[in-house]
């Protein structure tokens, strides 16, 4: 598995964005207006970016972290073998496949498979 992404929740898209690009030097990838808020996706120096929502449904904070896997069924069989709290088996995707894990702390692991 390789971290692709994290996704955090954001109070203000706008100074959230300015941070990530002109203190950290993350580059301006997509911006999606969503209903009830935005997404912003930031690509970072190397294989990791940020996806940056700005929803009041959600608390302010790290809500999920992405990985790149080869075979989800296979990732998702695997986990469930160590006991881990599958969320989400496997569904078809835009991009592929995607699934979801809880760690201990409650935190969103999405696994993506790319078939797209």
């Amino acid at each position: 598995m390789k971290i692709r992404y994290a996704t955090m929740i954001v109070d203000d898209m706008e100074e959230s964005v300015k941070f990530y690009t002109e203190t950290l030097d993350f580059t301006l990838d997509e911006v999606f207006d969503v209903p009830g808020g935005k997404i912003t996706l930031l690509d970072g120096d190397g294989f990791a970016g940020l996806e940056l929502i700005e929803n009041t449904a959600f608390e302010t904070g790290l809500y999920s972290i992405g990985m790149d896997v080869e075979d989800i069924h296979k990732e998702i069989e695997d986990l469930e073998e160590k006991g881990a709290n599958i969320a989400m088996k496997p569904v078809e995707t835009q991009v592929g496949y995607m699934a979801r894990v809880i760690d201990p702390n409650g935190i969103n692991i999405v696994l993506v498979q790319h078939t797209k």
